[in-house]
């Protein structure tokens, strides 16, 4: 085994190695350009299926896809796309970049530290790719 990687590493450059057998431009292929397929919903088509609608008193869909943030983040913030994803709709759901770094600090004390930066990291990613799509 070599020393200087670790298991799952090598697990994954076996994997990208059968890809590439199986179909070569697979070894271009990037989940990031992927995540682009699913389109971002509407702020009211996010309030009618995840916020309001479910219940006119409850949570509305921003403070529902914080919740989730938070969730990803105690799992270890190891989700790529889900994460991203659901900075993106936080974002359109009214997310303030002030709201998701806060939602995310808080999971400091429960997630840790490693995995608090993994998500601030991702969520800094897509506010920043916003930034640029909007300029």
């Amino acid at each position: 085994m070599n020393a200087s990687k670790t298991p799952f590493e090598l697990m994954m450059e076996q994997a990208q190695e059968m890809a590439k057998a199986v179909n070569p431009a697979l070894s271009s292929f990037d989940p990031k350009g992927f995540e682009k397929f699913w389109p971002t919903m509407s702020k009211d088509a996010m309030e009618m299926w995840f916020g309001k609608g479910i219940s006119k008193n409850g949570l509305d869909a921003k403070t529902r896809l914080l919740l989730t943030l938070a969730g990803l983040t105690m799992q270890g913030a190891q989700a790529e796309t889900p994460m991203r994803m659901t900075v993106r709709h936080a974002m359109e759901a009214g997310a303030t970049e002030e709201e998701i770094a806060e939602t995310l600090s808080q999971m400091t004390m429960f997630a840790g530290i490693p995995a608090v930066s993994r998500a601030m990291e991702m969520a800094r990613e897509v506010i920043n790719d916003k930034k640029d799509d909007e300029t």
